[in-house]
Parts: C-alpha cells; sequence; structure tokens
C-alpha cells in the first residue's frame, strides 16, 4: 500500500472528507487529492501534522514492515545525537510490542537497550556539559564531580562505588545459567575482564582455567588475559613476557596487534602502543572496511602527548576511512564528531 492509499484508508476510518481534512492541515482538497490518487506526494515538512490529524506515526503513514520500522530506528540513531521525546517514546513503544510477540527473539529487545543508551548518552553529554560549567565556576565546591564522574566515565576514588562486583555476579549468573553445550566464550571474557579490573585475580584465574577448556574460545585471547592478570598481581616483568611471546606466536595478527597495543597503553608505554596499533591497522589492509579503534588508539595517545599535529593527522585518516571504507556521510554521528575532534585539536595547535 502506497502513502496516497493509506491517508485515503485513514480518512476513511476517521469519517473525514477530502475538504475536512484539507482544512485540518491549511491546504487544498486538491491536493490531497493528488495523494489519494497517486498523482504526487505530501511535502515533508507536512507529514507531523498529518500524522496528528489520524492519531498515528509518521512510519504508520508509510505502511512500513516491522523490520523496516527497527531499521529506520537503528538508521536514526546513528544519524542523529539526539532524538525528541516524541519520537523516543514512538519507538519505544513500538519496540515493546516487538519484543512482546518475538518469542525469544533479541532483536527488538537488543534495539531498545541500544535506545535507552542512546538517551542515555545524550543526557550524560548535556549532564557533562553542565557539571564542568558548575566545577569551573566553583572549583573549590565539592558538588558536581560525582556527576561529571557518571557523565563521562571518569574514575571514582571510593573502592565502595566503583568496584564490579554486581556486574561480576550478573556474569557468573549467566554462565552458570548456560544449558548449551558446549558454552559460548563471550560471558566468561566479560567476567575475567571485569576480575581483572577488580584485581581479583584467583577468580580471574579459575573462570580463566574454565575458559581454555572451552572449545569455543579463541586461543590468542588466552595469553592477553595470562598477561593482564599477571599486570594486575604487580608481576609486569612476567606481563611483558607473555605479552611478547604473544606477538611472537601470532606474528601478522592484525588482532594479536591491537590487543598487545591496549596492553601497552595501559602500562603508559606510548611508543610501542602507537606501533602496534599501527601494525593492527595496517594488517587489516585486505579485509576492508577497517575499523578505526586502532587509529582511534593512536590519536588519543597523540592528545595525551599534546602532539596535536599527529593527532590531527590520525583523525584525518580515520575520515579517510570512514569516507572510503565506510562509505559515511557528514550525516553520520561518528563523521560528524570525528570532523569536530580535528577542529577542536586544531586550535590547540595555535
Amino acid at each position: 500500500m502506497n502513502i496516497g492509499q493509506k491517508i485515503k484508508q485513514l480518512r476513511f476510518q476517521h469519517s473525514l472528507t477530502q475538504d475536512q481534512l484539507a482544512e485540518k492541515l491549511g491546504i487544498s482538497a486538491q491536493a490531497i487529492s493528488k495523494w489519494e490518487n497517486s498523482v504526487s506526494m505530501p511535502d515533508i515538512s507536512i507529514l507531523p501534522a498529518l500524522s496528528e490529524a489520524f492519531g498515528v506515526s509518521i512510519d504508520e503513514l508509510f505502511d512500513l514492515a516491522d523490520d523496516q520500522k527497527m531499521r529506520r530506528i537503528e538508521n536514526r540513531m546513528q544519524t542523529d545525537d539526539d532524538i525528541s521525546p516524541e519520537l523516543f517514546q514512538e519507538y519505544e513503544t513500538f519496540l515493546k510490542e516487538q519484543m512482546d510477540k518475538d518469542n525469544g527473539d533479541p532483536s527488538a529487545v537488543n534495539l531498545l537497550a541500544r535506545l535507552y543508551h542512546h538517551k542515555m548518552e545524550s543526557y550524560g553529554r548535556k549532564a557533562g556539559a553542565y557539571a564542568r560549567k558548575a566545577i569551573s565556576r566553583s572549583p573549590g565546591e565539592k558538588d558536581c564531580q560525582w556527576i561529571l564522574q557518571k557523565a563521562e566515565g571518569a574514575s571514582i576514588w571510593d573502592w565502595n562505588i566503583a568496584n564490579h562486583s554486581k556486574t561480576i555476579d550478573f556474569y557468573k549468573s549467566v554462565i552458570e545459567s548456560i544449558t548449551d553445550s558446549p558454552q559460548p566464550a563471550l560471558p566468561y571474557h566479560y567476567l575475567i575482564e571485569e576480575l581483572i579490573a577488580d584485581h581479583r585475580t584467583p577468580e580471574a584465574k579459575e573462570y580463566l582455567g574454565r575458559l581454555r577448556k572451552l572449545p569455543t574460545n579463541k586461543p590468542m585471547l588466552i595469553p592477553l588475559y595470562e598477561a593482564m592478570i599477571a599486570l594486575a598481581e604487580y608481576d609486569e616483568h612476567t606481563a611483558d613476557a607473555v605479552i611478547e611471546k604473544a606477538l611472537t606466536a601470532y606474528d601478522g595478527n592484525a588482532d594479536m596487534y591491537y590487543q598487545a597495543a591496549q596492553y601497552y597503553a595501559r602500562k603508559c608505554d606510548y611508543d610501542k602502543a602507537v606501533k602496534l596499533y599501527d601494525a593492527s591497522y595496517t594488517a587489516g589492509e585486505d579485509k576492508k572496511p577497517r575499523f578505526t579503534d586502532a587509529l582511534e588508539g593512536i590519536a588519543m595517545i597523540y592528545e595525551i602527548l599534546k602532539d596535536y599535529e599527529n593527532a590531527v593527522a590520525t583523525k584525518k585518516r580515520i575520515l579517510e576511512a570512514l569516507k572510503n571504507e565506510w562509505g559515511y556521510s557528514d550525516e553520520e554521528v561518528y563523521y560528524r564528531n570525528t570532523v569536530h575532534d580535528i577542529e577542536r585539536l586544531k586550535q590547540m595547535m595555535v
């Protein structure tokens, strides 16, 4: 059904003549006749008023299939930094309905979680901006620092707030509830990483031993976790030796280079980290489109070192990859944010 037929159907359902609908919209009855006879289509600017007149969403005007609506929501989150309250409520209602009728299909609930996270990030940016203003105006007052911590993921000194025990318990329960054989490895990864972050190394070793036995595990990650556990136990010598041995064993592997770069970046060994990040990105040359995480790591290191010229050059490499490998345009949030980062870094160079 095209939009003209949909408008005609909705007009009949609401017992409206073409003249009455035209009056509601502030246009001519002739325009509505043209829509319904597929001579022309309503201008995009009138769609909100049209949807309000019929009490339906804009998506319903186009009679989109459920999977098309799902893709539209996903695309909207990629192109908009913020989503209006009305549109958010529309998406939320639709996804909850889909979740209830999907019989275990995770697509709707996954997208619903992402929708809430999108809104959380939007409010987080605003909260962080106002917290920064408050702190700048009253640097001696302890008031908005915790908001900045929550909004920007800043470190938290108090252990009773900063520890990950609730997340750890959640992943433990997920693992114990899995009835599939063999078990998937991914929950083990998340659990081990949280345990390492909290320096709960005996438990991390226990679950790493269980992960090692799973046929679903990625062997390359085992030495990486071993190194991070050693580092969490302040045994830097052992940790370095494990990483270097793994780099030799997986020479030429882009993922191994990336993970080793992460390791050295955490140690603030920035020279090694930059070289390995670059090796990771280069090694993926034959697997385009390439993720730009490695380049983001390089740009971040250069900014930390106040080497803004190289930071800008790396951000330009990211833009090139987004445009040429991913087909991004300036409508995409990630692309726009990268352009803004370049302008911000250029100002730092002055």
